[in-house]
């Protein structure tokens, strides 16, 4: 089995060490093609306006200045050459990508792209606390990670469904567990703007997190809950977004 491996904190972050890890438990055919600089937050953007630099760091490790999506792309289409992958894993991500995460995060961009290209595809992402943020507890992810896409791929992924784990952040023998969940809703108020002034007086701004607001018990079945309760959560995520209850009511409501 061929594993193309990309994430989005870039080419140097210590979870692509942990992703590349847990592929090698399943293949020793493993390519990493990620991105050159830290690209947390880009979403699924596409680099169409600038060029593509592409530095070789090693043997099947490759640097892509450009984004997760790009870099993607970059393997299954120009990199791994004729024997295309046959699974991708974006990941690991420090800190966790649930609830609106999964709208912003390059991480799951990655891992939607693979799915688009027509190949299975696993965001893997592991929570931080306050007290880890400097350490992630990496173990979890390497522990549940390998056995969590061996079971996964047995069942047989959905093509237009993208597979999305977050590990607990605890240590490996305090996870309760794996629950399939769905996707959460934090309170609205969880985005902030902090207004600060450069050395000249002139005002400039950084979008940050209202950590309080994040901090609403969860809606049980979520991703959210499954992480306080220290489970491991598996989240399937579609690509296609139609909402089909509410096409059924302007269908009727534009005739």
């Amino acid at each position: 089995m061929r594993i193309l491996c990309t994430n989005d904190d870039g080419i140097n972050a210590p979870g692509l060490k942990v992703i590349e890890e847990i592929a090698r438990a399943l293949s020793d055919d493993v390519w990493i093609v990620a991105p050159e600089l830290d690209q947390s937050g880009v979403s699924h953007s596409l680099s169409l306006n600038d060029p593509l630099r592409l530095r070789e760091v090693g043997p099947q490790h490759f640097a892509v200045r450009g984004t997760p999506t790009d870099c993607v792309i970059m393997g299954a289409r120009h990199i791994l050459g004729e024997k295309l992958p046959d699974l991708v894993l974006s990941g690991v991500n420090k800190g966790r990508n649930v609830a609106e995460d999964v709208v912003y995060s390059g991480t799951i961009a990655g891992a939607l792209e693979g799915t688009i290209l027509g190949f299975p595809s696993f965001a893997l992402s592991q929570e931080f606390s306050l007290g880890t943020r400097d350490k992630p507890l990496w173990e979890t992810a390497l522990k549940f990670g390998p056995d969590i896409l061996r079971k996964a791929l047995d069942a047989g992924i959905p093509k237009n469904t993208v597979v999305n784990v977050n590990f607990p952040s605890c240590m490996p023998d305090e996870v309760k567990g794996i629950r399939v969940t769905r996707q959460g809703k934090r309170n609205l108020g969880f985005l902030k703007i902090d207004r600060r002034h450069d050395g000249r007086g002139n005002p400039y701004f950084w979008i940050g997190f209202e950590r309080a607001a994040m901090l609403d018990t969860p809606a049980e079945g979520t991703d959210l809950a499954a992480l306080a309760a220290r489970y491991v959560s598996v989240t399937p995520l579609r690509l296609d977004r139609t909402d089909e209850v509410f096409a059924e009511t302007l269908a009727t409501t534009l005739k």
